[in-house]
């Protein structure tokens, strides 16, 4: 089994999730008392959400590239970037690094083709929906990703910084996303990606009547291929 290498707290709740999803996947593939073999360095969010803020994205991407370093260093085979809005920073991140990183994007766009889907429904960070660091790599898949309006994007940022990064859930927020992906479906949707890594706290399969992609679970599951070559033990 290769070593994944995680690059976390950004939030650390999804960071946790993270964790306790490729233990439960690992012990499913494989029986018995098996579990992953993870390096994990989880960052301090605070640091990073103020540097977002205040537009000092290469601050930032020093320190996912110091970080990215430091898990090579440590044994990883291969790296993910556990959170999706920092991918916009994966180019600087990866300098000088040796072992590749699984994209949350690309694994997402990969499940979503073989569903044989092409339109998705979108709701993520503001950074993540309105950049193209992430939407690009949808499209040069073939996908068309279908955004939610200026209102309820910014109401969908607004829940992930101020509630579900704090590991705040609640009825109303959950209400408002149900809503939210209900009109994009709507408009033409035809499948959901969660495309911040906390978002699956509030939705899932059960609230949206099109297929959901969980892009925490896909890179999960993508993370656990890679570690196991396919391959049973």
């Amino acid at each position: 089994m290769k070593t994944i290498g995680i690059l976390g707290g950004m939030s650390a709740a999804s960071t946790q999730i993270y964790y306790r999803e490729l233990c439960t996947r690992t012990r499913e593939r494989l029986g018995g008392l098996h579990s992953p073999e993870l390096l994990i360095r989880s960052l301090d969010f605070a640091v990073i959400e103020k540097l977002q803020m205040a537009g000092q994205w290469d601050q930032a991407g020093a320190i996912l590239n110091r970080e990215a370093k430091a898990l090579q260093r440590g044994g990883a085979d291969f790296l993910l970037l556990a959170t999706n809005t920092m991918h916009k920073l994966a180019d600087q991140m990866m300098q000088g690094i040796s072992i590749p990183l699984l994209h949350i994007a690309e694994a997402t766009a990969a499940r979503i083709q073989a569903a044989g889907l092409r339109r998705p429904g979108l709701m993520a960070t503001a950074f993540t929906m309105e950049q193209d660091f992430y939407t690009g790599r949808l499209i040069a898949a073939g996908l068309a990703p279908l955004l939610p309006e200026a209102a309820d994007r910014a109401e969908t940022h607004r829940i992930i910084y101020d509630e579900l990064c704090r590991d705040i859930v609640t009825p109303q927020s959950q209400a408002a996303y149900v809503a939210i992906a209900e009109r994009l479906v709507t408009r033409g949707a035809d499948s959901l990606i969660l495309g911040c890594t906390e978002v699956g706290m509030l939705l899932n399969q059960a609230k949206v009547r099109v297929p959901v992609f969980d892009t925490t679970l896909v890179h999960c599951d993508a993370a656990l291929e890679m570690a196991l070559g396919c391959q049973q033990e």
